[in-house]
């Protein structure tokens, strides 16, 4: 395989209430909102980004809150839990904070790692991860969650299939992947050099129920291309071993290649380029709606039809920083 992905580009869950959705990832886990749009397939629906400050990829979760959706059912052909990398130290910290908040929270550890698992209020499967190599990456800082135990970013994917060898093939040959070894009842690949942002986990199950993609559970895995050339060169080579992809799309901040591996689990491949910052300054992310210029004739009607949220003064970095100064202050 001469393309391999760096790692994780984003993960996208299928949410509920949209207010509710904004208020447990911005203020409980203290993401910053970086994207405020809907889902271009279906723009009656938000699609909300939290991430770092400036969305880089590898940090990013997004979610698709659809009010009164049908709930999900975790099972093979999908990805079941998505894991966030934090400090080594913060696990206290953060059972302490989900407990309070009325989250039930499960301890873990395998090889190395201490892991904190709980589900989001639409019963998404989220893990804490303390790697204990540390994570370089700069967290958002907001007093909603001290800097020293905020999250870094994505850490890995946990993948349940019923069969091993064809999943695990295309982790290797169709993303570059290299098996790293056994990780508890899991196995374990890794992008490039392997660390937080650049693992996936695979769970064989040949028992378990056949996975629902629906309310609680993870719509897609997204995985990183640096730019446009190397997505048309991967999707080509993707097309050469038979594997059925989706034309390139315009997501109006990355670019985007869809196809399933062979276990169910619907992949992403998108690009490093763009940003964010594309069509809305870096201190005003995620404040406003943002439609793509084939929706913004249909502004009025969309935004009609959607729900205000309810965005914490935190998502503002001035603000934060504010705040920030005023609680090391102790005012």
């Amino acid at each position: 395989m001469a393309i391999r992905t760096d790692g994780l580009h984003h993960v996208t869950a299928i949410g509920g209430n949209p207010r509710r959705n904004v208020d447990f990832y911005a203020r409980t886990l203290g993401l910053r909102l970086v994207k405020t749009t809907v889902n271009f397939d279906d723009p009656g629906v938000y699609h909300l980004y939290y991430g770092d400050a400036e969305g880089t990829p590898g940090t990013l979760m997004t979610l698709f809150p659809w009010e009164g959706v049908t709930p999900g059912r975790h099972g093979t052909g999908q990805a079941t839990t998505t894991s966030f990398s934090v400090p080594e130290l913060s696990l206290g910290w953060w059972e302490g904070h989900l407990t309070k908040l009325g989250l039930q929270t499960t301890r873990s550890a395998n090889l190395e790692e201490e892991a904190l698992t709980f589900l989001d209020p639409d019963g998404l499967r989220l893990s804490l991860v303390a790697h204990p190599q540390g994570d370089p990456r700069d967290p958002w800082d907001t007093p909603l969650v001290p800097a020293e135990h905020a999250i870094r970013g994505l850490h890995s994917v946990t993948m349940q299939v019923a069969k091993e060898d064809a999943s695990t093939d295309m982790l290797t040959d169709g993303l570059g992947l290299r098996y790293v070894g056994e990780h508890g009842d899991k196995l374990r690949f890794a992008a490039g050099d392997g660390g937080p942002g650049a693992l996936v986990d695979v769970l064989v199950t040949p028992n378990a129920p056949r996975g629902l993609v629906a309310g609680g559970t993870v719509h897609h895995v997204a995985w990183r291309a640096p730019d446009d050339a190397t997505q048309h060169a991967w999707r080509e080579e993707l097309l050469s071993k038979g594997v059925e992809v989706t034309e390139i799309l315009d997501r109006q901040y990355f670019h985007s290649i869809y196809f399933r591996e062979p276990g169910g689990t619907l992949f992403e491949v998108a690009t490093d380029d763009l940003g964010f910052s594309v069509d809305e300054p870096l201190l005003e992310l995620g404040r406003a709606l943002k439609l793509p210029p084939w929706l913004e004739p249909r502004r009025e009607q969309i935004q009609g039809a959607l729900p205000e949220l309810n965005l914490p003064d935190e998502n503002n970095p001035e603000v934060a920083e504010t705040l920030a100064n005023r609680q090391t202050q102790g005012v």
